[in-house]
This record gives C-alpha cells, sequence and structure tokens, in this order.
C-alpha cells in the first residue's frame, strides 16, 4: 500500500509525503488555528492575560502531538466539523437571543 494513499485529507493536501517540512508545518499550523476557533467558539471564557496565555501554550503543545496523529487520522476534518457546528450553534443562539429580546 502506497503511504499517500493513507494520508489525511489536510496531510495530502499539504503534501506531507513530498515535502515534510513544510507539510508538517503548514499541518502544524492549520490544526492550531482550527484548535483555537473550536477553543474560542465552545469553552473560551474571558480570562486575565497571564491565564489566556497559559491556556494557549497548553494549547499549542498539545497541537504538536495532534499535528502527528493528523498525518494518518482525520483530526483537523473532525476539526473543521466541530468549528461546523459550534459556529451554527453560535449564530442560532444569536438569532433566539435576538428574537427573544425582540418580544
Amino acid at each position: 500500500m502506497n503511504v499517500a494513499e493513507r494520508l489525511s485529507f489536510f496531510a495530502a493536501l499539504y503534501k506531507v509525503d513530498e515535502n515534510p517540512e513544510l507539510g508538517m508545518w503548514l499541518l502544524y499550523i492549520t490544526i492550531i488555528l482550527l484548535c483555537v476557533v473550536v477553543f474560542k467558539l465552545g469553552f473560551a471564557k474571558k480570562l486575565p492575560l497571564a491565564k489566556s496565555a497559559v491556556i494557549y501554550l497548553f494549547l499549542i503543545l498539545g497541537c504538536t502531538v495532534l499535528t502527528f496523529l493528523g498525518v494518518f487520522l482525520p483530526i483537523g476534518e473532525g476539526l473543521v466539523v466541530a468549528a461546523l457546528i459550534l459556529i451554527i450553534y453560535k449564530i442560532r443562539l444569536h438569532q433566539q437571543k435576538k428574537q427573544e429580546a425582540g418580544i
């Protein structure tokens, strides 16, 4: 079996098998951005700057492990789905609050 056939979507998109260094960095940045979006939409609260910095530091460190798993597993794709679900939830919540305020 060819390695390119087993790659996840983002790993294949960034051609991790052909250019591993650049591909892994692009995959890492993509997973960090998606994790930040999912965190902000679903879990983030207003915190002091130092606490937020610590949380994001650990989030970025955790994304390192996720990047290695994301080469063959659909980590990035799962984060995209999670982000879309949370975006839809936030839009619906905003519409409901707007509707309740208008009544």
